[in-house]
């Protein structure tokens, strides 16, 4: 058993080494070249013009990375990424991540509707203790830019409607690549009007 011990430790080490070589190393030029074929769907800088395809201009480089190998190895399912990034290392990953980190986020505007968005303020700078539903800026930063270190994505942004789909997918179990299940979790306690009003005001958050 010590040597098992020993030996996951040892992976696991080897493992975070490996992670944090391939982000250091990471080159945004060679990136904006494998880049090139997301184009058609997140924009040519990483700022798509169809709700249905979110930004990823700005986003943190371990998020983005991190979905890309997920989508490659069936960890998270897609069906318009589907054989996209079959072909991608996990350097080519990085790049592409590294490219897109260093382009500016987008800048949007919430409705204007002042109880939607005193709602959506109360849940994502409080959360909502009376449902369970931690504050989301504990985890994605007062200005929705996420967490690097952490692999909490930047989220401010981005489209409510795609947003909404995101939670609802981890709510109903069809995406299940978050760490320890934690938005699966959140989002399974939180009403559709509950989503509609964080996504709302997580699109003018910046």
């Amino acid at each position: 058993m010590r040597k098992l011990l020993a030996s996951l430790a040892f992976t696991i080490g080897a493992v975070g080494v490996a992670h944090a070589d391939l982000e250091a190393d990471a080159d945004p030029a060679a990136g904006r070249e494998l880049a090139q074929s997301c184009a058609a769907c997140h924009g040519q800088n990483g700022i798509s013009s169809a709700s249905s395809f979110p930004h990823l201009a700005g986003q943190n480089m371990t998020y983005t990375a991190k979905q890309i190998m997920d989508i490659r190895d069936g960890n998270r399912v897609v069906p318009e990424m589907a054989g996209q990034v079959d072909d991608f290392s996990d350097e080519d990953a990085w790049d592409v991540a590294a490219f897109y980190a260093e382009q500016d986020a987008h800048v949007g505007q919430a409705d204007a509707d002042e109880e939607a968005l005193m709602r959506g303020q109360e849940l994502y700078r409080a959360g909502d203790m009376t449902k369970g539903i931690p504050a989301c800026a504990a985890c994605h930063g007062p200005t929705g830019a996420g967490i690097n270190t952490a692999v909490y994505p930047a989220l401010s942004g981005q489209f409510p409607s795609y947003t909404v789909s995101t939670l609802q997918d981890f709510a109903s179990g069809e995406r299940a690549n978050d760490p320890n299940n934690m938005m699966a979790d959140i989002a399974a306690k939180m009403s559709d009007a509950d989503m509609q009003a964080v996504a709302n005001y997580i699109y003018g958050l910046h």
